[in-house]
């Protein structure tokens, strides 16, 4: 497995491709092991948003919590050299995220037949789930910033799939020694509740509320152009021509993971239209950019192509 470097692709059909791995015989264990005498100890909580994991069954439970927020797992261990400092990492980016996502520490010492089950080969090793189908990430020890960068890709892979519920916080265990992280922002709880329901409009409304009282906030903007996506691609009626055509084409391109597309077809239209119509593509365009951050390399190479559109 090599490092994730782009989102694009994660479209929902591309989870379910020929050489996904097969949770059917994770799930097999699992129900085999609700019939059998217990004998082991509940979760293993470590507190925030990261959770230790005690059995085979636990880990059903959070790979179904999966269809409503991200999951990442890493299998780990105390024996791979430099692997304690990435966990710290990926410990502290899960909570600092306040919920977007749930870490899934294995102990690859106490857990091997998981992670034989889920063919793992190496050690570290982080998977992320999304929607219930596996998505390999890295293997290896990874660079800080870099493990920061396949976090951040694979919550826009979340989003671009609909996948956009906030996890639940695990209850901190005092014996950890762990620092308590900072719970997940209050001012966003309306629109992480109406985007957990799948309301998308009242989403956009919620963060509306928020830019209202912040204007300017990145982390409120960016929130309201995923909502205001979610809202457009799910409605009953899409327009079949003109501008709103291409509008809606550029959403559905930049659903299925393509957003070099859907920013390309936006720059087109902007190049042959003047005007107020050319205004409203070009505000559209922008708020396509918040959906992916101002880092993203086709947001970077779109907003040149814009530039020169434009002038």
């Amino acid at each position: 497995m090599r490092p994730m470097t782009t989102p694009d692709n994660t479209s929902r059909a591309d989870f379910n491709r020929p050489g996904a791995v097969d949770l059917s015989a994770l799930k097999q264990q699992a129900e085999a092991q609700r019939s059998a005498p217990s004998g082991a100890p509940g979760g293993g909580a470590a507190g925030g948003y990261v959770a230790d994991l005690a059995d085979v069954q636990e880990l059903q439970g959070y790979l179904q919590s999966s269809m409503q927020h991200v999951v990442i797992i890493e299998f780990h261990s105390d024996r791979a050299e430099g692997g304690a400092q990435m966990s710290q990492e990926l410990k502290s980016l899960a909570n600092a995220s306040g919920g977007k996502w749930l870490l899934v520490r294995v102990d690859c010492d106490q857990h091997a037949d998981v992670a034989q089950q889920l063919g793992v080969q190496a050690i570290p090793t982080v998977v992320a789930v999304i929607g219930g189908q596996l998505m390999p990430l890295f293997q290896g020890v990874q660079p800080a910033d870099a493990v920061k960068q396949v976090v951040d890709q694979v919550l826009q892979a979340a989003v671009a799939n609909g996948i956009v519920g906030q996890a639940q916080p695990i209850a901190s265990q005092v014996a950890s020694g762990e620092n308590e992280e900072p719970a997940a922002d209050p001012r966003f709880a309306e629109a992480d509740a109406a985007l957990a329901r799948g309301d998308y409009e009242a989403a956009v409304a919620a963060f509306d509320e928020v830019l209202a009282q912040t204007p300017g906030d990145a982390e409120a903007s960016a929130g309201r152009a995923q909502a205001s996506l979610l809202a457009r691609t799910t409605a009953e009626e899409q327009p079949s021509e003109g501008i709103d055509a291409e509008l809606a084409a550029a959403d559905r391109e930049l659903m299925s993971g393509d957003a070099a597309a859907a920013f390309d077809r936006l720059i087109a239209v902007i190049r042959t239209t003047s005007g107020d119509e050319r205004d409203r593509v070009r505000v559209r365009l922008l708020e396509l950019f918040e959906t992916r951050g101002a880092s993203d390399p086709a947001v970077i190479k779109a907003r040149r192509d814009l530039t020169s559109a434009l002038f």
